[in-house]
């Protein structure tokens, strides 16, 4: 039995490191646990610099948690693009193997049909032939 790969399998072998890592960041940042967490973490922030008895090393308006949300999404965009752009190329992929897949159907259908309508005609000829033989009789 022959090893056939998968279109997401060869598309998943093929892709670099970077690739895959960008993929997985971008699934990361678009999951609840992301959000939870990140929630979580504005909070304590918040809380320590508010309510911080001796240090308070980011003060409101909380300036540093700005300049660290605006770092964070100057590299999350890009990334998430290359992650959105790599899914449009695998449902390009996709999109193309199922059309193959629905020609070579097509093609076996009809080969299929072309048979039986041969089956069928050489019934009707045998039946035909029949009759013949038992007008004669």
């Amino acid at each position: 039995m022959a090893n056939h790969k998968t279109w997401h399998e060869k598309h998943k072998a093929s892709s670099t490191f970077g690739q895959r890592l960008a993929d997985r960041v971008a699934n990361g940042m678009g999951s609840w646990a992301f959000i939870i967490s990140q929630t979580v973490f504005i909070i304590i922030w918040m809380a320590l610099n508010v309510i911080g008895i001796v240090f308070h090393w980011d003060a409101y308006p909380f300036i540093l948690l700005n300049l660290l949300f605006s770092t964070q999404a100057a590299y999350a965009a890009p990334i998430i693009m290359m992650a959105q752009n790599r899914q449009s190329e695998r449902d390009r992929i996709q999109a193309q193997d199922d059309y193959q897949t629905n020609i070579d159907a097509k093609k076996e259908i009809e080969l299929l049909q072309i048979r039986l309508n041969s089956i069928e005609t050489e019934k009707l000829d045998k039946i035909i032939i029949m009759l013949e033989e038992m007008k004669k009789k």
